[in-house]
């Protein structure tokens, strides 16, 4: 065990430092200027990207080989996200790579990964997550969304909310009850619905950063052929929670804190702020998360984890995220309230302040819901209690 430890994090290690390479000799420079001032990107620059990291045998590197991928352990994984996320790349789009194609290839049918394991590979499709509801946020079990079989097909009407780029997706893939009979848990589904149905409805949310990150999703009468079933009718919990936990290890969390901490410490000595302290406080807590989050995630790795390391990480880095964000805001002074959306595009500067003003400050406003989205912090604690201390 101790051997496929120190392998690991050899090729873990290997790999962060061929990301860093691609980063100096191979990403485009007009990506990297906009994400590293955390300027919007739109569907063509995202998808784009993430073809940029599937040239790379990246987009899908934790997939098994026979599907694809290299058969990253899971450190490798979370160790390429956290250096993504430290040089200050895009989001790897996670609907589709990290979310759905993990769950066809483990529970789908073969016609099923062969019909998308492909295009979700190469971002040829664009996918969302229908899982939250208006009271079904973090208890998902609550959920109402009902999708009645008829024929050869399921006829689905309810409300998906919070449902991130579901304006740019092709497919949606959705928790819904199957019945109404059983335990709540074993009602539950997991359809895949072509956004171009008749019935799909899609509604902006609008975000205090300004921009439209999120919707709602109305089903009204959708009819989804029986072959989009994932796995067996009333499973969709089994496969929910199997998704969460790949979400909720994202290695991008301790990269972002990372870089948010890095440039405050720059804006920090550029404008002769006395915030030592508070920098040393949340890098103090940043080691702390850092050495943590690897430990669980080699834990995971191992089979010797307790079932909470995902909890932990989820709940502790984004924390620490939101407190980092507020000291960034803090440092700009007024250009800190001087925010002007445009400053999201290319070639419009912030009213105030340095470049990247505009981009701090839509960070910070829009993960201010980073404890809430991805199971909220309150759900998190009662996870870790239940675990470690048999609450």
């Amino acid at each position: 065990m101790r051997d496929l430890l120190s392998d690991a994090r050899v090729r873990a290690a290997n790999l962060q430092a061929e990301v860093r390479t691609f980063y100096e000799d191979k990403m485009p420079n007009s990506l990297k200027q906009k994400s590293a001032h955390h300027q919007v990107l739109d569907k063509a620059e995202y998808v784009s990207w993430m073809k940029l990291l599937d040239a790379q045998s990246w987009a899908i590197g934790h997939w098994p080989k026979e599907y694809g991928g290299q058969n990253w352990t899971l450190l490798e994984r979370f160790a390429f996200e956290d250096q993504l996320a430290r040089l200050a790349c895009p989001w790897v789009i996670p609907f589709g790579v990290k979310y759905v194609g993990p769950v066809i290839y483990t529970f789908g049918t073969e016609e099923q990964k062969n019909r998308f394991l492909p295009s979700i590979s190469s971002t040829d499709d664009f996918w969302a997550q229908g899982y939250s509801e208006p009271g079904a946020g973090s208890d998902l079990a609550s959920l109402r969304t009902e999708a009645i079989l008829d024929g050869d097909a399921y006829v689905v009407n309810g409300q998906k909310v919070w449902t991130t780029y579901a304006q740019w997706a092709d497919w949606l893939f959705c928790i819904v009850k199957t019945t109404r009979e059983a335990q709540a848990q074993k009602a539950i589904s997991f359809l895949l619905i072509d956004m171009k149905s008749p019935g799909v409805t899609v509604k902006a949310i609008p975000t205090m950063d300004g921009y439209h990150h999120v919707n709602e999703v109305w089903l009204e009468n959708v009819r989804v052929p029986t072959s989009n079933l994932v796995g067996a009718e009333g499973e969709g919990w089994t496969y929910a929670k199997f998704l969460l936990k790949n979400e909720r290890t994202a290695g991008a969390i301790v990269g972002m804190a990372w870089h948010a901490l890095d440039r405050l410490k720059t804006l920090a000595q550029e404008n002769n702020s006395a915030v030592n302290q508070r920098i040393g406080e949340l890098e103090l807590r940043f080691l702390a998360l850092e050495q943590g989050a690897y430990h669980a995630v080699e834990s995971m790795m191992l089979g010797t984890d307790n079932g909470t390391e995902a909890s932990f990480i989820k709940l502790r880095g984004t924390e620490l995220y939101q407190d980092i964000a507020e000291a960034l805001i803090d440092s700009l002074g007024l250009a800190g309230i001087a925010y002007d959306k445009d400053a999201l595009h290319v070639g419009a500067a912030p009213p105030l302040g340095p470049e990247d003003a505009g981009g701090i400050i839509k960070e910070h406003l829009y993960n201010r819901a980073a404890t809430i989205f991805g199971g909220a912090s309150e759900i998190q604690r009662n996870i870790v209690a239940k675990g470690v201390l048999g609450l």
